[in-house]
């Protein structure tokens, strides 16, 4: 009997054992939560709407609510627009702060967690009617913490159970040895009681603070831009202003295509020109001195001097050649005065007279001539108007025949000259585009007919505005063709590239919320990018700021 006993007492032990050992695991792994609550973005509560025309955003300020109403299309502030707002408190009138933001008071918060407004804008002749729902953060933290109340509940009908099919268990186990002594059903009945007892403390020991600090913790603080787990990034209109984001939607349409060619900037040939020496000799500066790099010159300012130096044998040939002409002048003058004596009584004619006096006069004026030569330099005239390019005069330097002194070029009158690989006439106009950006439309002027380093030389004129630009400045011409590609046409600076190289945009999903799509670009024109696959056409993509998005973390 105590054998039977004994086995008897040890089998309830083991199922009792399995019991309470089973109990607060399964408790635990049973354990519902219920889903959380979706982790805030904003500190403050708020409320979105929108349509075709016009999108709200309505964040609790307090007491009061801070309107922001942008286009829809563009996301540009609005002013001037009259908000008409039903809330639960009748019919009010938002006012103006002046930056495109109204304030409305709103005491009906503090009564309701979940508020429903209709605002009626009205923008010049545009008028737009959104409805919109505002909840509370106090009525969020309520529903959450009451959706798991409800699975702590189910969480202790399931927990029971076990216990429960223990004690089942001992009472199967009861029965079967009820015959061999009151003494064993007494101690299995005790062992079926503790397992119960204890799977019934391991869940009550359970506490929920960690459920409550999920709770307490679901708001993010601080309005401020930030990049959430799905990807998204969420940027509050107060940052969006800050941000100056614009956006545009997206349309397909057919560009013609474009080519893209290296080019530099070039003086126009009918307004610029050199200034060289003929001779050579010693630079000498004018009174005013030479003129500086950049000054502005007139058409036929003397910039310079050339003195030819002279050598010892000239010297003496120039020397023997005034002798002799001072000997002619001095024969000639004597011949002069006896013509003019005997003139009066007609022994000479009077034609014999003034061909001698024209005679005197040619003698002195090659006399006079070669003196000059000995002492005159040659001035330096600016063959254009115009700015000084390039210059390096220096007195007392010595400069070649056919040297290039100084360069003239008139800055309002540019050319580009770019490089072909093949022979191109552009009908439709060109644009260059400079490394800062920058971009200038130009007017072709015509292609060369001989290759240069296997590549046809192409002139076009910059027309318009042309500061920034200077001789010598490298460029991108991008020239239009006949042929055409399809796709969507955005800003450049819509395209921001990753660091593995991929180009992404962002598409403005929200009014708060922005998604980063990748996309395949080609080159359109100076300012703008074709999208030919990657987004969709109807959608809001960001046209400025995208740079500052791709910042957010």
């Amino acid at each position: 009997m105590l054998s039977h006993f004994g086995r008897a007492l040890r089998a309830l032990a083991a199922v009792a054992a399995l019991s309470a050992a089973l109990a607060p695991a399964s408790a635990h792994e049973g354990h519902d939560h219920g889903e959380q609550p979706a982790v805030s973005t904003g500190a403050l509560p708020r409320g979105e709407a929108d349509s075709d025309i016009f999108e709200i955003v309505a964040v609790v300020r307090g007491d009061h609510l801070e309107i922001h109403l942008d286009r829809f299309a563009t996301n540009e502030p609005v002013t001037g627009a009259v908000l008409e707002v039903e809330t639960p408190g009748g019919s009010a009138t938002a006012t103006e702060n002046g930056d495109g933001t109204y304030r409305l008071p709103a005491p009906w918060l503090a009564k309701n967690g979940r508020t429903d407004l209709i605002f009626t804008v009205t923008v010049g002749d545009a008028t737009d009617i959104l409805p919109m729902t505002i909840q509370t953060a106090r009525e969020a933290a309520q529903s959450a913490v009451q959706g798991d109340a409800s699975a702590h509940g189910e969480h202790i009908g399931k927990a029971s159970f076990l216990p429960a099919l223990g004690g089942l268990l001992a009472g199967t186990l009861l029965t079967a040895i009820a015959l061999r002594g009151k003494r064993a059903a007494a101690i299995v009945v005790l062992l079926a009681a503790l397992t119960g007892v204890r799977g019934t403390k391991a869940h009550e020991g359970h506490g929920h603070e960690e459920d409550k600090a999920q709770v307490a913790i679901s708001a993010v603080s601080g309005e401020r831009a930030q990049r959430l787990p799905d990807g998204t990034v969420f940027v509050p209109k107060t940052v969006q202003r800050i941000f100056a984001l614009r956006t545009l939607v997206a349309e397909q349409a057919k560009h013609r295509k474009v080519t893209e060619l290296p080019g530099r900037i070039i003086p126009d040939p009918n307004a610029s020109g050199y200034v060289q020496s003929a001779v050579g000799g010693r630079l000498s500066a004018p009174p005013e001195g030479f003129p500086r790099l950049g000054t502005r010159v007139k058409q036929g300012d003397i910039l310079g001097y050339v003195t030819p130096p002279i050598q010892a044998i000239d010297i003496s040939d120039m020397r023997q050649r005034q002798g002799e002409l001072d000997q002619q002048i001095s024969i000639v003058e004597r011949r002069f005065a006896r013509y003019e004596q005997l003139a009066p009584s007609g022994a000479i004619s009077r034609t014999q007279l003034e061909d001698t006096r024209l005679e005197l006069e040619g003698l002195r004026e090659r006399r006079a001539s070669i003196e000059k030569s000995r002492r005159e330099p040659e001035p330096l005239i600016a063959p254009v108007a115009g700015v000084i390019a390039e210059g390096s005069a220096v007195a007392g330097q010595i400069v070649q025949p056919s040297s290039i002194v100084f360069n003239i070029i008139d800055p309002a009158r540019l050319w580009v000259e770019a490089l072909s690989f093949e022979n191109i006439e552009p009908s439709q106009g060109a644009r260059a585009s400079t490394y800062t950006g920058r971009n200038y439309d130009l007017i072709y002027r015509g292609t060369g007919f001989a290759d240069r380093s296997q590549s046809v030389p192409v002139h076009f004129a910059v027309t318009g505005d042309t500061a920034g630009l200077r001789a010598g400045q490298f460029l991108t011409v991008l020239a239009g063709t006949d042929e055409t590609k399809e796709g969507l046409a955005v800003p450049r600076s819509s395209v921001v590239r990753g660091s593995n190289g991929q180009d992404f945009v962002y598409e403005h999903v929200a009014p708060e919320r922005f998604m980063a799509r990748s996309v395949r670009t080609e080159p359109l024109d100076g300012d703008r990018v074709l999208i030919v696959s990657g987004f969709a056409p109807g959608k809001r993509i960001v046209s400025q700021g995208a740079d500052l998005l791709d910042h957010v973390r």
